[in-house]
């Protein structure tokens, strides 16, 4: 198994751009980092990076209803390749990542028509392993960067590239710009889901890939949610100022969201017994390989919520109406957690148990909807003559 190093190659973005960038994201010293806002209940004292108390943080006011719904508006488009990144385009169109062949699809969201865009040079697809996330740059409207989360022969990686609708489809990917190496390859475990938060920075998942201890090992980017500049950079203020290590002691990292005051929340695999919902504090401990679930030793963080790994197995996360929408694999299912603030208003609910098989990527729309995306040609699904699906939903 290799080792996480430190080395890493970072793209070549100009010091106006970096700090266009960085003005975007608001990162004054007096800001709260996501994950650092407000909590729900008494007025509490937040930890702020490297575990110093921030400022006294307000009660949150609303709470989503207890009970939910959803609706199949319709199937957008059928038939992708193991597909499992998902990333809107302005105007609507969404990006699609096929995990095996390495290619980004163009999918209509109106018709569902499909068109390759390209295939991303150097992804060793194997085992969980392969073209992972995707996400559009923040300033896509001038950058036109699209960025990727894959797996090569000897790392799992972050790249940006430029795309180009308006040229021929073999051209309109760019080669590969390396922004950030060395995080942990295995044939499982290797996290992949990536988003720019709302302070204009990138938040990567990774997995520990198989080797547990990595996810306690500081210097190790496996088993991490890692917060860095969109050129690779450790961002302002993180827990330390040289790393771009945000948290720490997760398992596989797989879903990425944040609730309407700014939050940062996860997902992530268990082992046999539960896997987890997580509320992400800079410079938190989540326990892994010492605890899986609640009631873990002092110092870590527990989960918000916890399931039985038969009942989901989560990969993507998204918010809307409220309430945290997590996609099962295993589970075959979307739950929907309700929250009040940092907790749930409500036990969790779930929806379209075993209709469509495994879910992989939940998404929100620009309308409060969801787009959900299965994964049953994975190797592990049971694929019928439509898999993979891409679905338009409606929920409350």
């Amino acid at each position: 198994m290799r080792r996480a190093t430190r080395p890493r190659t970072r793209a070549a973005l100009t010091a106006p751009v970096v700090a266009a960038l960085l003005a975007a994201a608001g990162c004054s010293s007096s800001d709260s980092l996501p994950g650092q806002e407000r909590q729900a209940g008494p007025t509490t004292k937040t930890p702020g990076p490297g575990g110093s108390s921030g400022s006294s943080a307000a009660p949150s006011a609303s709470a989503a209803p207890a009970k939910g719904s959803v609706k199949v508006v319709r199937t957008v488009t059928a038939k992708l390749a193991s597909p499992w990144g998902l990333a809107a385009l302005p105007g609507g169109d969404l990006l699609v990542a096929s995990r095996d062949t390495g290619k980004i699809v163009r999918v209509g969201a109106k018709d569902g028509a499909q068109s390759e865009v390209g295939a991303v040079p150097g992804v060793a697809a194997a085992g969980e392993g392969g073209l992972l996330g995707l996400a559009v740059s923040p300033g896509f409207a001038t950058d036109h960067l699209v960025y990727a989360y894959f797996t090569t022969a000897s790392d799992n990686r972050v790249a940006s590239l430029r795309y180009d609708a308006d040229k021929p489809a073999e051209r309109r990917l760019s080669a590969p710009n390396t922004v950030f190496r060395g995080i942990p390859k295995g044939t499982v475990h290797n996290g992949g889901r990536i988003a720019f938060g709302p302070d204009g920075m990138l938040y990567v998942g990774t997995g520990e890939g198989g080797e547990k201890g990595l996810s306690q090992d500081r210097k190790s980017f496996g088993g991490k949610i890692l917060r860095m500049t969109p050129d690779g950079r450790p961002a302002p203020r993180n827990p330390e100022a040289d790393s771009v290590v945000y948290s720490w002691g997760h398992r596989n990292v797989q879903g990425l969201a944040w609730d309407a005051d700014k939050r940062l929340w996860a997902s992530e695999f268990g082992q046999n017994t539960w896997d987890e919902l997580n509320l992400v504090e800079p410079g938190g401990n989540y326990g892994w390989p010492e605890a899986e679930g609640k009631g873990g030793k002092p110092g870590f963080k527990d989960p918000v919520e916890q399931w039985k790994t038969s009942d989901a197995s989560p990969s993507g996360l998204a918010y809307a109406k409220g309430s945290l929408w997590m996609a099962g694999l295993r589970g075959e299912r979307l739950w929907r957690i309700p929250l009040r603030g940092t907790v749930p208003a409500a036990e969790p609910q779930a929806f379209l148990k075993g209709e469509y098989g495994r879910l992989r990527t939940v998404a929100a729309t620009d309308d409060g909807g969801l787009w959900l995306m299965t994964s049953n040609t994975d190797g592990r699904g049971r694929p019928g003559g439509e898999d993979d699906r891409l679905l338009r939903l409606e929920v409350s």
